[in-house]
């Protein structure tokens, strides 16, 4: 799941004297890769392509949705919501390049999205030029494309056209290569079959090197990298820690964005480890009160009998040893915003003293008469479902519905799966530039394995695993899966869950008991052991099913050769 570091490739000089077909053919990988990754469950009613659901839609429902969007919305307006959809694709699919081919040729991995036009039957892709330099931000591109089903479906419906007309497909190599190159791209058609061309032809450029073009306002103002991170907020410094891309978490950060400029209380829920407070805090730097100092207080870490004080401050001779007056949370953040975390930890006498500040910004000091104004943004976050407390007698209701004001549920880290890939990317990149490490990515069966861990800790249990996993990785080689589950029990919870998503454990298994998950899950679950037992268990497993050739072992478990044979003598000398 790293990036493909470095990245440069130049294939076949541009222009039209070449030969596309024999051009394709030499250069295009194997798609077998890809297609193994297509899965169709009809009992279920569903198709996967990976992580990612799929449905399957004909070229007629394809051209009756595009003739229905023109003719309501016109023809620019339809090209921008068609160039959208693609873009978000893409951007999503580019993650997929390095889950696949992260240790394959650059060109391989780059190649990814191209084949997976292919692979859904929208167009064949042929590279002409390739032209990229990830460090330098440098790119260029000119791509045939050939039997385009955007095209016949145009074609089919109004004949023809003065301009070109492959627009969801412009937009998906637009999201594909800016998330890959971590930079804006943009790619213009500049031949199409729907104006009588032979064969569609694009070219790819960063977004500024196209001046003046509509299709610079349709892209997002903020481009999706691998490490997602959703685009910055109006008047907002983009959150550092905000990682995301599946559909939940990003209908999240949405809802934050349209309240981040107000002042409305807003309600965070979610387990723990989700990353309330960090939702929190870009909400925060989202509103114009960014210029101030966000307050974060836990209600459940101050003890019952101190919360009123530390709330709302003390007057002097409040209570035995108040020898002298002191604000609260409440006067501190006067003017900027107060996050209330574990809010349901509350008294019922607090929670009477905070629906008064709710509803009229007023409250007095613990011990005190005199009515005090403040101007305070509240955001609360939860845990507990905080209705169910309000039956059992341990919130008040008029507290809820004030808090309800705008509330927004935070996604256990288990149903948004599709934010697993850039997370783990996002802490390893954040690993390596804190400790000046270099770990080189993640294997696929390590990133299977986090795919369908149930993560009970959530973003904070991933966290960390990542980091421990790191801390136990060899420089410039990528974490495997013993790296991540070193305990027993939770590699045995991990692998033999028969409702494993998707079913990656029979596919895993189904490889051979030579792959890295294959030497765990047979091996390395027999009993207690500990890393270094499982690293040479793996180890033994692939040796022995490669006849000791070193070579064929290095590649069943992910290595090169040499690092295998560094493996072997370490595990020699402490044998």
């Amino acid at each position: 799941m790293s990036r493909l570091p470095g990245l440069f490739l130049s294939v076949g000089p541009a222009g039209h004297d070449i030969d596309p077909d024999a051009l394709g053919r030499s250069i295009l990988p194997d798609i077998s890769d890809l297609s193994a990754r297509l899965r169709f469950q009809p009992d279920e009613g569903q198709v996967w392509l990976d992580d990612q659901r799929m449905v399957l839609l004909n070229l007629e429902g394809q051209a009756t949705l595009r003739r229905e969007l023109i003719q309501n919305l016109g023809p620019r307006k339809t090209k921008e919501i068609l160039f959208r959809t693609g873009h978000a694709a893409g951007a999503r699919e580019a993650m997929l390049a390095i889950k696949v081919r992260g240790g394959r040729p650059q060109l391989d991995a780059f190649l990814v999205g191209p084949q997976l036009h292919a692979l859904r039957g929208e167009v064949h892709v042929v590279p002409i030029v390739i032209e990229a330099d990830i460090e330098s931000g440098k790119y260029y591109s000119e791509l045939i494309w050939r039997n385009s089903a955007e095209a016949e479906t145009h074609v089919a419906s109004f004949g023809g056209s003065a301009e070109p007309v492959c627009w969801m497909q412009i937009g998906y190599a637009s999201g594909y290569t800016s998330s890959i190159m971590e930079r804006p791209i943009l790619f213009q058609e500049v031949e199409c079959v729907a104006c009588g061309a032979p064969h569609c032809r694009i070219i790819g450029r960063p977004a500024e090197e196209w001046p003046d073009i509509p299709e610079r306002t349709y892209m997002p103002r903020a481009s999706l990298p691998r490490a997602q991170k959703p685009a910055a907020m109006d008047g907002a410094v983009e959150a550092n820690d905000i990682v995301g891309a599946s559909s939940r978490f990003l209908a999240a950060w949405h809802l934050m964005g349209r309240v981040a400029p107000l002042t409305t209380t807003v309600l965070l829920s979610g387990e723990t480890g989700v990353g309330k407070e960090i939702f929190a805090r870009a909400l925060h730097n989202a509103s114009p009160r960014a210029r101030k100092l966000m307050f974060s207080i836990n209600c459940a870490a101050i003890p019952e009998s101190l919360i009123d004080a530390e709330l709302f401050g003390v007057e002097k001779g409040a209570f035995t040893g108040a020898g002298q007056e002191r604000a609260g949370w409440f006067e501190a953040a006067n003017g900027s915003t107060l996050f209330l975390d574990e809010i349901g930890a509350l008294s019922i006498t607090a929670q009477a003293k905070l629906l008064r500040v709710l509803q009229e910004g007023q409250f007095s000091r613990l011990g005190g008469t005199r009515i005090r104004q403040v101007d305070v943004r509240i955001v609360c976050a939860t845990n507990v479902d905080l209705e169910m407390e309000v039956k059992q007698g341990r919130f008040r209701a008029d507290v809820l519905y004030r808090l309800n004001a705008f509330p927004i549920s935070i996604p256990p880290l288990r149903e948004r799966c599709g934010d697993i890939p850039p997370l783990i990317d996002h802490f390893l990149n954040r690993f390596n530039q804190r400790t000046g490490r270099r770990i080189n990515g993640f294997t696929l069966q390590a990133v299977d394995a986090l795919m369908i861990y149930e993560f009970p800790g959530n973003v904070r249990e991933l966290e960390n695993m990542i980091e421990r996993a790191a801390i136990l990785t060899h420089e410039d080689e990528p974490i495997d899966i013993f790296h991540l589950f070193n305990n027993q029990s939770v590699l045995r919870k991990t692998f033999l869950r028969p409702e494993m998503n998707g079913k990656l454990r029979e596919r895993r298994l189904a490889e051979g008991s030579t792959s890295m998950a294959g030497a765990v899950a047979v091996g390395a679950l027999t009993g207690r052991r500990s890393l270094a037992e499982i690293e040479a268990l793996a180890i033994d497993e692939a040796m022995k099913a490669s006849a000791g050739n070193v070579s064929k072992a290095a590649r069943t478990l992910g290595l090169t050769r040499a690092q295998l044979r560094h493996r072997l003598k370490e595990h020699s000398n402490t044998s």
